[in-house]
């Protein structure tokens, strides 16, 4: 079992793929890959604006999430909570939306008023994209907090059904996803991968 808070990060890590989520936090698989350090490097060296507060680190045991919002955009007498993403393709991904919906749940149990959306701004190609807030993502946020908790390290999960997804994984090598479905067949079914059996 998981104790204590969930990072917010955690939400976007485990709705890409339970199975990485699961490598990464049970072993140190990460390590220092050109994602994190280009990421971090990013955070470092952002634009500050008079309207913008920069990495505002909240918590809940309400919610049972902490996490650090990257700005927060307090133009016009809105709240925006603003999540930054690399992302050459010029999109993102729905994972990324509950990473928002996660902020917008701990900036609301912080200020005890309603956030309806927040924005997604990629920095590769200078978009910001305003992200309204369903109900919908709210329940899965919950639902995946109640998982993630949940977690055991004897019991990995099942592989992910986008075998895409698992191209440039940093987990792929301790998660090995295509030699399992060779040796081990029955794991693969339904996944995408027993193609590759």
């Amino acid at each position: 079992m998981i104790d204590g808070l969930i990072n917010v990060s955690d939400l976007n890590q485990y709705s890409y793929c339970a199975r990485r989520y699961w490598y990464l936090h049970f072993y140190d698989t990460q390590g220092r890959n050109y994602e994190r350090i280009e990421g971090k490097s990013k955070h470092e060296n952002q634009s500050t604006r008079g309207d913008w507060l920069n990495e505002l680190y909240l918590e809940s045991e309400t919610i049972g999430l902490k996490g650090k919002i990257d700005i927060l955009d307090l133009e016009d007498g809105r709240v925006v909570p603003v999540e930054r993403k690399r992302a050459e393709s010029g999109d993102y991904y729905k994972s990324d939306e509950l990473q928002l919906a996660g902020y917008c749940m701990l900036l609301e149990d912080h200020l005890n008023e309603p956030i309806r959306e927040g924005a997604i701004y990629l920095y590769e190609t200078d978009q910001r994209m305003h992200i309204p807030i369903t109900a919908d993502q709210r329940e899965t946020v919950r639902e995946q907090i109640e998982a993630i908790q949940s977690m055991t390290a004897d019991d990995v999960p099942p592989f992910t059904d986008n075998p895409k997804k698992c191209e440039a994984c940093s987990a792929k090598e301790y998660c090995m996803p295509e030699e399992t479905a060779l040796l081990e067949p029955d794991k693969a079914v339904g996944t995408g991968w027993e193609d590759h059996a």
